[in-house]
């Protein structure tokens, strides 16, 4: 349905209206756009005046919008409804002031999801604490595979109101939400979705674990077929019971070992599926093999376990998952093998930013010379530490926060060597790579995953894993 449809089907909800958009950059712009477009009053609020945001001030205001900049908690008069930005925390007093006039708030997913037209395409939805972007991706491999239309779509960098309005017409979405976009999304209603996992993360955002497990647990709130749980973790089939789902709608579970009835699941290397099959209680079908799992990481596994779970839901063959996961190729800086050098591997996963995510990326490999460290965002690491001593032949630690880091590793592994550089130039990694290299013997493998934030250092995760990345191409160079 092109976005003209679209459109006019929905105009004279917001022909006139007062709408507030919280919030510029990639998801307000758009949404104060889209709104003025519908014929809507629109102003446009935002905390800072930085170049950048008075540049897309500049391009609201000669489209006939007005923008307040500086003045982000100050709700305008006569505001009917305000739509935000996913990171603006609920506590902003422009919220408080919303509530105490009635005034509801949405997020720019609610507003894509409500734009609709009555033939969209379904949303087969994914969230977690970590995995989300990589089981997204994965889910829309195997849509493709299958010959569906279809887009990987949301918290991904994919606007989901540029989906819905678009002129491209799709059979379904497989679309990323993160807990802020689901927090402002109350109509939402999937055709079926998944919780991959939950770990404590955007806390000081949510308030408590327990707000932030309830914001995850919307996504499962109406879906029509299956709610898509991880059995390893028992709060995502926690949010599932929870949840007011439509009649007929089912819990499908995925797991690393053998699936009981109802789950997707691992038997010899092959991944199965004991769910969307004929007599479930004896029947499974296969799907693909560990080997089609690029990389066959066991929380990769679990990426393209939940990822096929959400395909088969919504009818997908068995062959097309497997030819979706093969054809599947992961971004950068997430679990990515670099290069051997004297028989150890090197191993990029910068995108392991918390400790959950790192805890996982520890699991996968038997012998580690890890590469820790950065911003800890409030986080602890002595379980994280307990849990992979085993596998730590060494440790290098870089970042502001290493010293919480270095702590845990003398009270839980105090015979692991480790290595403190206090240093925050660009020639850090460069160090740490090579001190790591000295640690590590063949066999092992080298593994960056900091388990912190990198803006300490590095302008984001993906920089990070540039300067490993470089550092160990030149110690292959230097060997050459």
């Amino acid at each position: 349905m092109g976005s003209g449809q679209v459109i006019s089907s929905v105009s004279s909800e917001f022909k006139g209206k007062h709408v507030t958009v919280a919030g510029l950059g990639v998801s307000g712009l758009p949404a104060a756009k889209v709104l003025h477009g519908l014929g809507a009053i629109v102003t446009a609020v935002n905390d800072g005046a930085d170049e950048r945001a008075r540049a897309q001030a500049a391009e609201l205001e000669a489209l006939g919008i007005t923008v307040r900049l500086g003045d982000g908690d100050t709700l305008p008069e006569g505001t009917e409804l305000i739509v935000t930005a996913p990171g603006w925390k609920p506590d902003k007093p422009l919220f408080a002031a919303a509530e105490r006039a009635g005034v509801p708030v949405w997020g720019d997913v609610e507003l894509a999801w409500r734009l609709r037209g009555p033939d969209a395409a379904p949303w087969l939805a994914v969230t977690g604490t970590n995995g989300k972007t990589t089981t997204v991706q994965m889910l829309a491999s195997i849509l493709k595979a299958a010959g569906l239309r279809t887009a990987a779509v949301g918290n991904i960098g994919v606007s989901l109101l540029d989906a819905v309005l678009g002129e491209e017409q799709y059979d379904v979405l497989a679309v990323e939400l993160s807990s802020y976009q689901l927090h402002w999304a109350p109509s939402l209603r999937a055709h079926s979705a998944a919780v991959l996992n939950l770990a404590p993360d955007h806390l000081d955002w949510h308030g408590s674990m327990e707000a932030y497990a309830a914001d995850k647990g919307r996504v499962y709130e109406g879906n029509r077929v299956a709610c898509v749980y991880n059995a390893a973790d028992k709060a995502t089939e926690d949010l599932v019971r929870e949840a007011d789902v439509e009649e007929g709608c089912r819990a499908v579970g995925f797991t690393l070992g053998t699936p009981a009835p109802s789950q997707l699941g691992v038997v010899e290397g092959i991944l199965v599926d004991r769910a969307f099959v004929e007599n479930r209680q004896k029947n499974a079908q296969e799907l693909a093999e560990v080997a089609d799992v690029n990389p066959p990481a066991p929380h990769n596994i679990a990426n393209a376990l939940a990822a096929a779970a959400l395909a088969r839901a919504y009818g997908v063959p068995a062959k097309a998952v497997r030819d979706g996961l093969r054809a599947f190729t992961p971004d950068a800086h997430r679990i990515a093998h670099v290069a051997d050098v004297d028989g150890v591997a090197y191993v990029d996963d910068s995108k392991a930013t918390n400790t959950h995510a790192t805890e996982a990326s520890l699991a996968a490999y038997e012998s580690i010379v890890w590469i820790a460290g950065g911003l800890a965002k409030g986080a602890t690491f002595d379980e994280l530490v307990t849990k992979s001593a085993p596998r730590l032949r060494g440790a290098v630690l870089i970042g502001a926060d290493r010293a919480l880091i270095r702590e845990a590793l003398a009270r839980h592994a105090p015979e692991v060597p480790v290595v403190d550089l206090d240093r925050t130039d660009t020639g850090a990694m460069r160090a740490a790579v090579q001190e790591a290299r000295r640690l590590a013997q063949a066999g092992d493998t080298v593994l960056l995953a900091p388990a912190c934030a990198s803006m300490d250092m590095f302008a984001n995760y993906n920089k990070r894993g540039d300067a490993f990345a470089d550092a160990v191409r030149e110690l292959g160079s230097a060997d050459g």
